[in-house]
């Protein structure tokens, strides 16, 4: 699922206002501006899903409590149903700190989270650090389940991290992608 994703999410943060906007706030540091961008397009790439999505400025009226975001999670998207209670489709955290232990945290919470494709972004300083923190996550959070766990989680759990470092190549070059091996417990690279 997550090809059909990341090929909607990559047409969607191309186009030149929204590149040019984000790659600003990612020079810039301007975290929040980069947060509420980056948010927009994860919302965009779920609709362009065909599917709902909640986050802070999108407001779904579809499940009976009507919300802005869903389990305390950045962006929480639904597929169309017939149902008035239904499971997420896909959840996303967007975290502006380059601290590991708050990346891990919002690794964390998706990963408590029944769904089909779990996502987290967020950035290092460098390039050069990306696969250690990649490999910081897999050791820190994903040995945290065991193998039986690990094995039951449905869907596909990627790791998308940027780095103000890769700015001149935006967005391909800012964006590196990690998917979840669920056999090994380790990320790798997309």
């Amino acid at each position: 699922m997550y090809e059909k994703w990341q090929e909607k999410f990559w047409r969607i943060v191309k186009q030149p206002e929204i590149a040019s906007a984000l790659k600003q706030a990612a020079l810039h540091e301007h975290l929040a501006d980069w947060t509420e961008i980056l948010t927009g397009v994860v919302v965009k790439t779920c609709e362009s899903m065909v599917w709902q999505a909640s986050s802070k400025g999108h407001k779904l009226t579809i499940l009976p409590v009507h919300k802005s975001e869903y389990l305390g999670l950045d962006v929480v998207a639904f597929a169309e149903e017939d149902k008035k209670w239904r499971f997420p489709i896909a959840v996303f955290e967007l975290e502006n700190s380059s601290d590991k232990e708050q990346i891990g945290y919002s690794l964390w919470k998706v990963l408590c989270v029944r769904a089909q494709l779990r996502a987290v972004f967020c950035y290092s300083r460098s390039p050069e650090l990306r696969p250690t923190l990649v490999n910081s996550l897999s050791r820190e959070v994903i040995t945290a389940l065991d193998l039986s766990s690990r094995s039951k989680l449905e869907g596909d759990m990627l790791v998308i991290v940027g780095s103000r470092a890769d700015s001149p190549t935006f967005p391909y070059g800012f964006f590196k992608w990690w998917c979840l091996d669920k056999n090994t417990g380790k990320f790798g690279k997309v």
